[in-house]
């Protein structure tokens, strides 16, 4: 690359200063890496990042595209591990084209990572996550609640969950203040970032780095422009510096760095006077988001739908309800949660003695700080992060990830259907004959990217693994249909994951007894008053189980909408 092919900067431009003068749709971070691409893996968490990845940039470049051996023996990390680094970075890739994000399960080694996508995501592996906040209004928090654990007293003092648990109520931080964490993040690094994606120009040594526009495209891993509607279709739409009437010339990593530092500046100015107003806002203002404004809210990275301090009761949310985009269910309490809908993430946080089902979650789900829960999710792949005493009954096609401290997880087969679930499941790209419900991946009991201390050695702890459900112990789940009005046309007509055999066979056991019951019953000669007697008596037992679960009032929640 010669001098002359990059952008003068001696000579004026029509434009005397593009960094002053654009008028660029607003800047945010992009989410997903930050919320779904982190592995708590050590080797993975640099402590200098940019002194780490330069050498491994400059090992891995002499091909474009990166498997999960060469990931290996660059990162030293076992092939495991490699493999789900790439499992990752393809879940949460800014480009729906790339070849690793249309990838056959078995193709994903042979087709690779794009090395600058890769340097990007182990980039962010040394980002901290914020901290959980306390609700505003404590007192109020406590009467819905669930009190302490009963294992609570000998956890161990390196228990994530104990810490949040113990420092009073604490929630997920509110989506303006993890961007503009996020932003600050990127902020900070950014200088470094830009110099990972630049090459040298031709004849000015080390000196003069430059961005081309595939490079510069490539930031969109981490960011993007436009709001509600108003996106660009590429990150350097949003740029002064990429004509698309005119060839695309690389340009000077040192004016790419300062226009983002701008833009970057301007967006943290803008959040933090957003944040200054609901803080100076009515102190007894609801933080319950619920999805009744859903055209409010932008169907990408920024806009997931936010189901939050839902108690005691029962919410149904459909694909009409939330259109493909991401959703967040956070600190909802003895409840049940039916979001039966194609969505691209879905992460459940905070959540206690409830039931949540998820349709089917194309990219990732994310399962955090959550304690007796019941999750039923058909996904391509699945994280579970500092739970306990938690069940999850998956149809997932990729292994499901522990990290953090866990305690008494169990795993299960996927338990139910809707009538539009295969079609979702087609839509977001979940493959039914794919179930690796059983084949978790452990990794650290400790997370390196929350913002926790934690004792020396902690990180040395791997995290407890989980349990399956024991045939004879699982059941199915039914969704109720009264409520499925637009999903009466679907063709699904039962579970699309298939059972293995010990869970089928105590199946087929179940039906066999239930039905010899029900014709031993008519063929019983029975006087009619009896038999309303008989009736009577069942209608009454179910009544009493229905109250004696709490199940009753789901029924009239359902009813009720």
């Amino acid at each position: 690359m010669t001098e002359e092919e990059v952008i003068d900067q001696s000579s004026p431009p029509p434009d005397p200063d593009p960094i002053q003068n654009s008028n660029p749709l607003p800047i945010h971070p992009r989410r997903v890496p930050f919320e779904h691409g982190l592995l708590p893996i050590d080797n993975l968490v640099f402590t200098d990042p940019i002194q780490t990845l330069a050498p491994i940039k400059q090992k891995l470049s002499s091909s474009r595209r990166v498997g999960s051996s060469a990931i290996s023996e660059a990162l030293l990390i076992s092939s495991d591990h490699a493999r789900l680094v790439l499992e990752t970075l393809a879940s949460v890739l800014h480009s729906e084209t790339d070849p690793l994000v249309t990838a056959e399960a078995e193709e994903v080694d042979s087709v690779g990572a794009d090395v600058r996508d890769l340097v990007l995501f182990l980039y962010v592996q040394s980002y901290k996550k914020l901290m959980p906040r306390t609700h505003k209004d404590s007192a109020a928090v406590a009467d819905v609640w669930p009190s302490a654990s009963a294992f609570d007293g000998y956890l161990s003092a390196l228990s994530p969950i104990q810490l949040v648990r113990n420092n009073s109520r604490r929630f997920m931080p509110s989506p303006a203040d993890e961007e503009a964490h996020q932003l600050s993040y990127l902020q900070k690094h950014i200088a470094n970032i830009i110099s990972l994606l630049a090459e040298p120009m031709e004849g000015e040594g080390d000196e003069s780095p430059v961005l081309s526009l595939e490079s510069f495209e490539h930031i969109g891993f981490l960011l993007h422009f436009g709001d509600k509607g108003s996106d660009v279709t590429s990150l350097s739409q949003a740029t002064p510096f990429f004509n698309p009437d005119m060839p695309a010339v690389p340009v000077p990593a040192s004016q790419v760095t300062d226009w983002l530092l701008k833009n970057i500046a301007s967006a943290l100015e803008s959040i933090s006077d957003i944040i200054s107003g609901k803080e100076s806002g009515p102190s007894n203002a609801s933080d319950q988001a619920d999805c009744d404004a859903l055209n409010k809210v932008s169907s990408n990275d920024r806009g997931p739908c936010i189901v939050e301090g839902v108690s005691k009761t029962s919410l149904f949310k459909q694909a009409s309800d939330l259109n493909g985009r991401s959703v967040k269910v956070a600190n909802c309490h003895d409840s049940v949660i039916y979001l039966l809908a194609p969505l691209r993430y879905a992460t459940v946080y905070g959540c206690s003695d409830s039931t949540i089902v998820l349709g089917a979650a194309g990219k990732a789900v994310r399962v955090e700080h959550c304690e007796r829960v019941h999750v039923i999710a058909a996904t391509k792949r699945i994280c579970i992060a500092n739970c306990r005493e938690c069940v999850f009954f998956l149809g997932v096609n990729q292994r499901p990830l522990i990290v953090g401290d866990n305690h008494k997880l169990q795993v299960a087969p996927y338990n139910t259907f809707y009538s539009h679930l295969e079609e979702h499941m087609t839509e977001v790209g979940i493959v039914p004959t794919i179930n690796r419900w059983n084949e978790s991946l452990a990794l650290g009991a400790v997370d390196p990217h929350d913002s926790l201390s934690h004792p020396t050695g902690a990180s040395d702890k791997q995290s407890e693994s989980a349990s399956s459900v024991d045939p004879n112990q699982f059941t199915n789940f039914l969704i109720p249909n009264w409520f499925e009005g637009e999903a009466l046309g679907g063709s699904t007509k039962d579970n699309p994951f298939p059972l293995p055999d010990a869970y089928m066979a105590v199946q087929q056991t179940s039906l066999k007894n239930l039905e010899e019951t029900r014709q031993s019953l008519r063929e019983t000669p029975i006087e009619e008053n009896r038999k309303r007697e008989l009736t009577t008596a069942f209608h009454m037992h179910f009544k009493d189980w229905l109250y004696a679960t709490g199940n009753i009032r789901q029924l009239y929640c359902l009813q009720g909408d």
